[in-house]
């Protein structure tokens, strides 16, 4: 009798469990639990990534999956067209601010990895003839752009780019006039002449090295494909849907190609150095003039910015054929509170929290009536329970849901409060008074290790940091004040190990570190925002929403810097926040009664079932 064992020299494994990491690739067990022949099996998918911090197209993209950057653009969508000289690093995680670029230009190109890149080209105005175009060069190291001295040969917009820093190459390209079919060469000191490409027009996709480049697709809806061999250009496979406006990263002999336009398109398809295929993948949202990591793989690449008409696109989304699925961080719709009110503040995690205070409209266009109504939260509804004895809004709470403080604050007749209620779980008492009458401040910690920071005075915005042991709260020494004075902050952590971002005025990205005596200063948010939700830990935090307006934004902290994550459904400011980086929860906002819950995104192994 034949079997497995006989055909292929090994036994089938027996297991009560499946395996769950990527090695299990290309193995057969029989699972007992199950009663069934498993495998795991490869999968073709883009999923959601962090947005960037500003939406623009024609934005340049260079590095990898886990470590690309994005910069120049435009941010507008009609003439005359805003241009950006703005810089962004993403880490697998999401967005960060880098160094600006010295020179504003708009539909230029670039390559090279994060810490080594190259930005050439473009032009300066955001209209044709996008004159004067450019064929000035500049190198960033991971945190500053410099201009160098080698310029390409000829100016030219349109253009593209693939290789690295120090051997690069500049693919075809507008002149202002004239379409070129030129190429250039960059060996990280001066540009040189290269061989011309057989099908005159830009907007190329491209990929490879500077010895083995590819170039694909282009104005015209092309579909032709050329190889380089580092001096001349010969024809390759057509793509199968021919396109302008696109992207590509990968080698040679292995690249994809994705976006593009008319219309708009998600379409995917790999290279094998000979034929193009359609992947079963598509980008989540078409786009076009979009970015990409071009020195990433066909097998692991990012796609993001864009524009989709009439809108230009912060969508970040990554691409991987793998055994692993890969969810993206995400906000989903919980049930709403009770009671429609923003200034609202709170504590616990996401499936205990509690939520009081706050402020709702009576139905007057200019009124408010500040409230004392607190709710809990189980991870599905909201109970009404007891209420605070003093109602106010734009005050600070912390703590878990059977053991929170809230403190500070405004009364209905706008008094600021120094007042502390202690809540045990059902009803809330009277606690210690705050050094101070305050509204506005921050807050982190427990019932019974808490810490109030800043916020203002009936002087003014103040530095001041308060702990509080569960019943008294004590000013700290000047040395234990924050850095900054400042109001409409937000802060996370515990009294020992706490982290306060944001505030006004004006309004601010600063972030400050508290180690239980003193508080340093860290690496700035992306974005200058006060009347945040915040949660986590001071070395995993989140900030979500935000004014000035009602934001959407959310950023994390890992202990040293900010990058960008999932947008929230609903833009809020003035809002509560609690739990964790994998699982928050905001609640509250004057114009909607909604509550969103934030699940940071897992990676999975794709089984089937023979």
């Amino acid at each position: 009798m034949t079997n497995y064992k006989n055909i292929f020299g090994k036994p089938v494994k027996f297991l009560t469990t499946d395996p769950d990491n990527a090695e299990a690739e290309g193995q057969i067990w029989y699972n007992s639990a199950d009663g069934a022949f498993k495998t795991v099996v490869v999968s073709e998918a883009w999923s959601s990534g962090s947005p960037l911090i500003t939406a623009r197209n024609y934005i340049v993209g260079a590095g990898s999956q886990t470590a690309a950057i994005g910069f120049s653009g435009s941010t507008s969508t009609s003439a005359p067209y805003s241009i950006s000289n703005t810089t962004e690093e993403y880490n697998g995680s999401g967005w960060s601010n880098g160094g600006n670029l010295n020179t504003t230009r708009v539909f230029g190109s670039g390559t090279g990895s994060q810490t080594a890149s190259v930005s050439f080209g473009g032009g300066t105005s955001g209209s044709p003839p996008y004159a004067p175009n450019l064929n000035s060069t500049e190198e960033y190291n991971g945190s500053t752009w410099t201009n160098v001295p080698g310029t390409l040969s000829t100016a030219r917009s349109l253009l593209s780019g693939a290789g690295i820093q120090t051997a690069a190459l500049a693919i075809t390209g507008y002149d202002g006039s004239t379409v070129l079919n030129s190429t250039e060469e960059y060996d990280g000191t001066s540009w040189t002449a290269g061989g011309n490409v057989g099908s005159t027009r830009y907007n190329v996709g491209a990929a490879g090295t500077l010895t083995a480049g590819l170039a694909f697709g282009g104005s015209g809806s092309s579909t032709a494909t050329e190889e380089y061999d580092g001096s001349a250009w010969t024809s390759g496979g057509s793509l199968n849907t021919g396109r302008n406006n696109l992207k590509g990263s990968g080698l040679q002999t292995a690249a994809l190609a994705f976006g593009g336009q008319p219309p708009a398109t998600g379409a995917t398809e790999s290279y094998d150095g000979s034929t193009w295929t359609t992947s079963p993948a598509t980008l989540a949202t078409a786009r076009y003039s979009l970015g990409s990591s071009v020195n990433g793989t066909n097998s692991a690449s990012l796609a993001f910015g864009g524009r989709t008409s009439p809108a230009n696109q912060s969508v970040t989304e990554e691409f991987n054929n793998s055994v692993n699925v890969i969810t993206a961080a995400a906000w989903a719709a919980a049930n709403n509170l009770n009671l429609t009110r923003s200034n609202t503040k709170g504590g616990g995690i996401q499936t205990a929290a509690i939520t009081t205070g706050g402020q709702t409209a009576p139905g007057s266009p200019t009124g408010f009536t500040v409230r004392a109504e607190t709710e809990t939260y189980d991870g599905t509804s909201w109970t009404e329970v007891g209420d605070m004895s003093n109602a106010r809004r734009e005050f600070s709470a912390f703590g878990t849901q059977g053991a929170a403080v809230a403190f500070g604050g405004e009364n209905p007749g706008d008094a600021t409060l120094n007042a502390t209620e202690n809540w045990n779980g059902s009803s809330w008492t009277a606690g210690g008074n705050y050094p101070v009458e305050i509204f506005l401040q921050g807050s982190a910690g427990t019932q019974t290790a808490g810490l109030g920071i800043g916020g203002s005075d009936p002087s003014g915005p103040t530095n001041l940091t308060c702990e509080y042991d569960g019943s008294t709260w004590t000013s700290t020494a000047p040395g234990g004040n924050l850095g900054t004075s400042r109001y409409g902050l937000e802060g996370a952590g515990t009294q020992t190990a706490a982290v306060a971002f944001g505030g006004s005025p004006p309004r601010t990205g600063l972030t400050e570190e508290y180690d239980g005596t003193s508080w340093t200063s860290s690496n700035n948010m992306n974005a200058n925002l006060r009347a945040m939700g915040g949660a986590g830990i001071q070395t995993s935090a989140l900030a979500f929403g935000g004014a000035p307006g009602d934001v959407t934004t959310t950023e994390q902290y890992n202990g040293t810097s900010w990058v960008s994550s999932a947008n929230m459904a609903s833009g809020r400011s003035y809002l509560g926040g609690c739990g964790t980086t994998a699982a928050a929860l905001a609640m509250g906002n004057g114009s909607t009664p909604t509550a969103e819950e934030f699940t940071s995104g897992p990676t999975t192994v794709t089984l089937t079932t023979s």
